[in-house]
C-alpha cells in the first residue's frame, strides 16, 4: 500500500505563507506542516491550526544562529536551544509536535543530528530522514540558484506520483505560500505555484487512480497499530 504524507515547511515564517498553507490543506492535498515557533507570524499560524483538527503540526527547528561559526558538537548550543523550541512548540499548541524536521535540512549538520536524535529519542518524535517515512524533496522549484517552475507544475507532480511514490510511507515536502514584500528568502514565486499545483483538483484524483492514501504523521501510530494487528 502506497501512503502519502505531503508536509509544509516554514509554518509561521510569515502571514503569507501561513495562508498558502491553510489553503493547501483545506483546499489541497496538504495534510501536515512545520511550525517554526520562534518566527514573525508563529501565533497566528497557531490559531489558523486551532481551526484545521486534522492539519498535523510538527516543529520545524531553525539553528542557523546556533551553528554559524560553530566547529564542533560540543561548541554549538544545540541541545539547549532545541529544547527552547520544543518548549516554545508545546506553550503555544499545548501538546507535543506531530514529527520534527529541521529548517534548510540543518539537522544532517554533523554538528546538529546527534541532538536531533536524541530530542527525537526523547521524546518519542519522528525525525525526517530517521524514521521508516522516507523523505521525498523533488518538488521544489529552485535550484543553482535559478528558478524552475516546471518542476513544481502539475504535471511535474503527476508524474512524481505515477513514478517515484513506492510501497510504504513517503513524505512529500513543499512550501506553498503566497509572497509579500517584506518577507525577504530566496524562495518566493514559487511558493505560489506550488501553491496551485497542489489545489489543482487532478492531483486529487491522481491519488486516485494510482491508489495512494493520504495521510497526516498523526495517523503514523493508528497505521502501526493496523498493520502489526494484520501481521
Amino acid at each position: 500500500m502506497k501512503y502519502l504524507i505531503v508536509n509544509g515547511d516554514d509554518f509561521g515564517a510569515s502571514r503569507g505563507i501561513n495562508r498558502g498553507i491553510m489553503e493547501a490543506h483545506q483546499q489541497g492535498v496538504l495534510t501536515s506542516t512545520s511550525l517554526l515557533v520562534n518566527s514573525q507570524a508563529a501565533t497566528e499560524a497557531v490559531a489558523l491550526s486551532r481551526a484545521a483538527p486534522n492539519l498535523s503540526v510538527g516543529l520545524h527547528a531553525d539553528l542557523r544562529r546556533e551553528l554559524e561559526g560553530s566547529r564542533s558538537v560540543e561548541a554549538a548550543p544545540v541541545w539547549e536551544e532545541l529544547r527552547a523550541q520544543l518548549a516554545r512548540f508545546e506553550q503555544l499548541l499545548g501538546r507535543p509536535p506531530t514529527h520534527l524536521d529541521a529548517h534548510h535540512n540543518l539537522h544532517r549538520d554533523t554538528r546538529a543530528l546527534p541532538h536531533f536524535l536524541k530530542l527525537a529519542g526523547d521524546f518519542g518524535l519522528t525525525l525526517r530522514e530517521h524514521s521508516p517515512v522516507r523523505y521525498f524533496s523533488s518538488f521544489y522549484g529552485q535550484w543553482a540558484g535559478e528558478t524552475h517552475p516546471e518542476q513544481i507544475s502539475v504535471e511535474s507532480l503527476l508524474r512524481m506520483l505515477e513514478t517515484d511514490i513506492v510501497d510504504g510511507i513517503t513524505e512529500l515536502s513543499c512550501h506553498p505560500g503566497y509572497v509579500e514584500p517584506d518577507y525577504l528568502t530566496g524562495y518566493r514565486l514559487e511558493r505560489e505555484t506550488e501553491l496551485r499545483t497542489l489545489c489543482d483538483p487532478r492531483i486529487r484524483q491522481a491519488l486516485v487512480d494510482q491508489s495512494i492514501q493520504l495521510i497526516s504523521y498523526r495517523d503514523l501510530a493508528a497505521l502501526r497499530d493496523a498493520r502489526a494487528d494484520a501481521g
